[in-house]
């Protein structure tokens, strides 16, 4: 029988603007108990280009320039079954409070999935939950099982998302 796993708390600053959203952390972040742990995963390489928020510096810290940036980061999934760490192998999902989460932290004006699977199960499973109306966008997956685009082709898209004056 396969467990249940069971995803982070956000990163979260006081008065976030932005929510980027992943599925759930794969087996090298569980492991870590860190965002994005995977070394070939490229988020912290986008987040450091973007805000300065990279590898050289330790996890807690680029934790903390996100913060700065009022950049929350989370999962929609807060716990679910998986073999292995790919998105395509999540079965029975619990999605996390997004209604009381966004009740909460108000300032919240964009939201921005870091994969197809992400936004799918958002779409289905929690938007119909939802008071709120929110602005959507997706970026490329920095997961290195998505390695179709070049990494100056998905940073572009990312910062056009994260960079503009959308909330």
């Amino acid at each position: 029988m396969i467990e249940l796993i069971e995803a982070f708390p956000p990163i979260l600053p006081d008065k976030p603007h932005t929510l980027i959203l992943g599925t759930m952390p794969g087996g090298k972040s569980l492991e870590k108990n860190q965002y994005h742990a995977h070394p070939q995963n490229q988020f912290w390489r986008f987040m450091g280009d973007i805000y300065g928020a990279g590898l050289l510096l330790p996890y807690e810290k680029r934790v903390q320039v996100l913060k700065d940036h009022g950049i929350a980061v989370w999962d929609v999934v807060r716990a679910c079954t998986r073999k292995g760490s790919m998105d395509a192998d999540i079965k029975n999902e619990i999605p996390n409070d997004f209604e009381q989460f966004y009740q909460n932290y108000p300032s919240i004006k964009l939201v921005v999935f870091d994969s197809l699977t992400a936004e799918n199960i958002y779409m289905k499973r929690v938007v119909p939950t939802l008071s709120k109306t929110l602005k959507y966008a997706r970026v490329p997956s920095p997961s290195p099982a998505h390695a179709r685009l070049p990494y100056a082709a998905k940073l572009a898209l990312w910062l056009e998302i994260l960079k503009s004056d959308n909330f």
